[in-house]
């Protein structure tokens, strides 16, 4: 179960305000982008105008009939082009527009011939950062006047009121535009993304709760995009879910009831037992033929029963792994299947290191190689092979015997329960066990081939399993 401390708290800014925010931010960064060469483009024009009409301010100057200068029109023309000074150089002669007093010095001289779009944009960010005022000195050239040299000399207080003029009108459209676009953006992102998830979340939260409740699966909407493919994969899991927890919940009544038949057949077993003892005694010669078919028969079923109570009550493996030499288990496995009936005719062929040290549950692993073993010699096999070795850092063990091989419908239904079993009243529950407990060490196992030959499985076990902490100081077997 996930601790409660590990969900996700409830913030006060959903997912939609965040939309929105980032939205908003987005345009603005993006008007931004747009504003840093818009004003320095605003400054070049601004000079540029500064000069075309302090050029059209001489020409006017210059075409009064007058003869003598008038020191009123030039103050007039001046204060109307916010200059202070202008200067016409001509290829014949050179002409000078000032006012009553001499300029102050010059501050800056900008030739526009030679600006460049960076230091246009320089230029625009330092004018705009600036407190104090300067007295600028503007070259160009007027339209279509390639001859033509004008000089302009003015204040920057005054270009710098006019650009933060056009700043602040961007700034004000690039609000309205950015409300407007996040607005869309967000009713947009709302209709087609949050409120499908909203939706997707409130069918699993439904879910969970309930997931037994048919009516708490969703109905996916007829999408196509990506949404609707969550749409239709969550409708999905939840029918499988539902499906393999009502499978679930009768596979464990049917569990408990059969646990309980197992029990009592398996005690019933018992009664028959002493009862076959005693038919062993009577001398008639069709008993003493048929009773010793019936003590096998009652004995499969009572191993039948025993391993399905054991399987049953299993709640998992607790692995304490633990160093141990390989050879030495595979010995002490030869001399207990040695004892049963079964593999007694059985003729060893150990291929093992006997340095060979490998970290695992002992107990269990033993556990499963008897099971791998004894079915082996539970099909007739006479000869059986284990093979160890370490490849690409892991442990190999071979088991191959001799026997007639698997039938075509244990190899459909290997290790599965109660449905790979090759013989008559097997279970199939012990390549089921082999397998559990290879898995539980992180390893896994395999059928290499089967035929009338025989029959080769290969388990493959990770060889840096850490050793269980009680058993560090344990020696090696």
């Amino acid at each position: 179960m996930i601790d409660t401390e590990d969900k996700p708290q409830k913030r006060f800014i959903n997912l939609s305000t965040r939309l929105l925010i980032m939205t908003v931010l987005f345009v603005m960064l993006a008007e931004v982008l747009i504003w840093t060469p818009s004003v320095a483009r605003y400054r070049k024009t601004y000079i540029e105008d500064f000069i075309n009409r302090a050029y059209l301010s001489m020409v006017a100057l210059d075409a009064m009939p007058h003869t003598q200068p008038n020191q009123d029109l030039e103050n007039e023309l001046l204060r109307q082009t916010d200059a202070l000074a202008i200067i016409v150089n001509r290829p014949d002669r050179r002409m000078l527009m000032v006012g009553g007093d001499m300029p102050p010095p010059i501050d800056l001289t900008l030739d526009m011939r030679d600006e460049t779009f960076m230091t246009l944009i320089a230029e625009a960010f330092e004018t705009l950062t600036r407190t104090d005022n300067r007295v600028i000195r503007a070259i160009g050239m007027p339209p279509k006047q390639s001859d033509i040299t004008v000089e302009v000399i003015f204040d920057e207080q005054t270009m710098r009121a006019a650009m933060l003029d056009f700043s602040w009108r961007i700034f004000v459209l690039s609000l309205v535009i950015s409300a407007i676009t996040a607005s869309l953006v967000y009713l947009s992102l709302q209709w087609m993304i949050v409120r499908p998830i909203r939706n997707l979340t409130s069918a699993m939260v439904g879910f969970r709760e309930n997931p037994e409740d048919p009516t708490r699966i969703i109905c996916p909407t007829p999408r196509s995009d990506e949404i609707g493919t969550a749409q239709h994969e969550l409708a999905e899991m939840q029918s499988q879910v539902q499906l393999s927890l009502k499978q679930k919940n009768r596979l464990a009544a049917m569990g408990s009831a059969m646990t309980r038949i197992n029990h009592d057949l398996r005690n019933t077993l018992a009664t028959a037992v002493l009862v076959s003892d005693k038919l062993q005694a009577i001398e008639d010669p069709e008993v003493k033929r048929v009773t010793p078919r019936l003590m096998k028969a009652i004995d499969r079923a009572i191993d039948l029963c025993s391993q399905t109570l054991n399987y049953a009550a299993d709640d998992g493996l607790v692995l304490r792994p633990r160093a141990f030499g390989l050879r030495d288990l595979i010995e002490e496995l030869q001399s207990i299947l040695e004892l049963s009936e079964e593999c007694a005719d059985l003729t060893w062929s150990l291929d093992v290191d006997p340095d060979l040290v490998i970290v695992a549950d002992r107990r269990h692993l033993l556990r499963a190689l008897h099971n791998l073993c004894s079915n082996a010699g539970q099909a007739g096999a006479k000869n059986l092979t284990i093979q160890c070795a370490i490849e690409d850092g892991e442990i190999v063990i071979d088991v191959v015997d001799d026997g007639p091989g698997l039938p075509e419908k244990a190899q459909e239904n290997l290790f599965q329960a109660f449905a790979g079993s090759s013989r008559d009243g097997g279970t199939g529950l012990g390549l089921v066990i082999v397998r559990e407990v290879v898995i539980e060490h992180g390893g896994d196992i395999e059928l290499l081939r089967t035929g009338p030959d025989g029959t080769a499985f290969r388990i493959h076990l990770p060889d840096d399993i850490p050793p269980h902490p009680m058993d560090l100081d344990t020696p090696v077997s």
